[in-house]
């Protein structure tokens, strides 16, 4: 029997999951990645609403840079949303991703936008 990726990442996925979750005063952070694009979200799970979010498809954003550069932008540009929203602190939430590439460079890029994690 083989395991494919997306059963190893779920696996990781519920396991982040069981530990982290989103207030209102403290999102949960989240990131997903696809081939072409990168979303980030920030949740509060206590009332199941998605707070602000933005991703590399947005009308607001303009594509220039490889992928890595276009997912620090938009962590910079979610960062601002969430401030306008009020929200300053947040807890990440790697969705089963590895930590490092596009994963980190929304990080970095939501840091430098002001967001504390």
């Amino acid at each position: 029997m083989a395991f494919k990726k997306q059963d190893r990442r779920d696996k990781i996925k519920a396991r982040i999951r069981s530990i982290v979750s989103g207030t209102a005063d403290r999102p949960r952070f989240t990131v997903f990645r696809s081939n072409a694009e990168i979303y980030g979200q920030l949740i509060d799970d206590v009332n199941n609403k998605t707070l602000v979010s933005f991703s590399s498809n947005d009308k607001g954003f303009k594509a220039s840079g490889n992928k890595v550069e276009q997912a620090k932008e938009v962590g910079k540009q979610l960062a601002a949303k969430a401030m306008s929203a009020g929200i300053t602190t947040v807890v990440f939430d790697r969705n089963g991703y590895l930590y490092h590439g596009r994963v980190k460079s929304i990080a970095d890029g939501a840091r430098e936008g002001g967001l504390q994690f």
